[in-house]
């Protein structure tokens, strides 16, 4: 790893109006957050409605990721579906077969909801001799339920060296600093955070990137932030952007993945709106004024970076 901050887009699924996988607009997307400088990808993540695919879906899904990336970024997938351990272990071989950087861990499917943090590392540790020498990483994903790593667990863990990925969610800036402090100088590691309400002091305080449902809307400026967090000539124009996304929290977490595939319909990148998620895919009136909306005040957040390095000319 070097020391460029990076972002990695957890993807959306593109579906058809029938249900169905669209591989067309999959490859529009994988595109798009080429295009616009994602310096890697997150697929078959809970932005994918994974729990939602059958086992043969999530597999398709990744190969077809990789094929269109074709070795220009790293891809990771989550990978631990099972109800036992052993059976976990199974699919993430599949998944790492398939040629991705490393196979993230659900910390979710490792443990009953309230089980105590011990029985997790215990969990852990055997799901990492099951799986020999596969890359691995964890995804703190709040579906069904959340289950955070304590930055003390997380050290431990990544000091056996497996463990080189390691996706955020606990919206706590304190705890992040202290995962960061645990795991600094741990070869090949990297922490991406999904918050962007704490994205530049996250940055600053060592993580890796960022991973945020904020990047399936406007990924050139998750970017730009990765790339001019800490520029000092830049400092008015960041933090106007890290207000933006604070901001905007709200209306682009309603109606996610929804949402966000309704806005890029509206860009051309993919067809549907469709989701698995949702009980009715008619979008509401209220997610779509949101919308609408939000790109108002994306246009006039760009009129206030005028002269900087964002780059909004990518959208194909």
């Amino acid at each position: 790893m070097n020391n460029k901050k990076k972002f990695v887009p957890v993807m959306l699924t593109p579906f058809r109006e029938d249900g169905r996988i669209d591989f067309n607009g999959l490859t529009r997307l994988t595109d798009f957050y080429l295009n616009n400088g994602a310096q890697g990808l997150f697929a078959n993540c809970q932005s994918s409605e994974m729990f939602a695919l059958t086992p043969d879906e999530r597999l398709n899904l990744v190969a077809h990721v990789l094929s269109i990336v074709d070795g220009k970024v790293p891809v990771v997938a989550t990978g631990n579906f099972g109800d036992t351990l052993e059976a976990q272990a199974s699919f993430v071989r599949k998944v790492y077969a398939l040629g991705v950087q490393a196979v993230i861990l659900l910390t979710n499917q490792l443990v009953k909801q309230d089980e105590p943090e011990a029985v997790l590392e215990a969990n852990i540790l055997r799901l990492l001799e099951l799986t020999a020498n596969i890359p691995l990483g964890f995804y703190e994903c709040p579906e069904p339920y959340k289950v955070v790593l304590s930055p003390q667990l997380l050290g431990r863990v990544v000091s056996t060296g497996r463990i080189i990925y390691h996706k955020d969610t606990c919206l706590d800036i304190e705890q992040v600093k202290e995962k960061n402090r645990l795991s600094a100088g741990v070869k090949d590691f990297a922490l991406y955070d999904a918050y962007m309400a704490h994205a530049v002091e996250s940055l600053k305080s060592g993580s890796v990137g960022l991973s945020c449902i904020q990047g399936n809307y406007f990924p050139e400026l998750v970017v730009w932030l990765c790339d001019n967090y800490d520029d000092p000539a830049m400092e008015k124009e960041v933090a106007l952007v890290q207000q933006f996304f604070i901001d905007e929290m709200e209306v682009m977490h309603r109606d996610y993945p929804q949402s966000a595939k309704y806005y890029l319909l509206k860009k051309g990148i993919l067809m549907s709106s469709h989701t698995r998620k949702s009980k009715g895919n008619e979008i509401s009136y209220k997610t779509m004024d949101g919308i609408n909306q939000l790109e108002l005040r994306y246009s006039k957040l760009l009129g206030q970076l005028t002269g900087t390095k964002v780059n909004i000319g990518k959208i194909v």
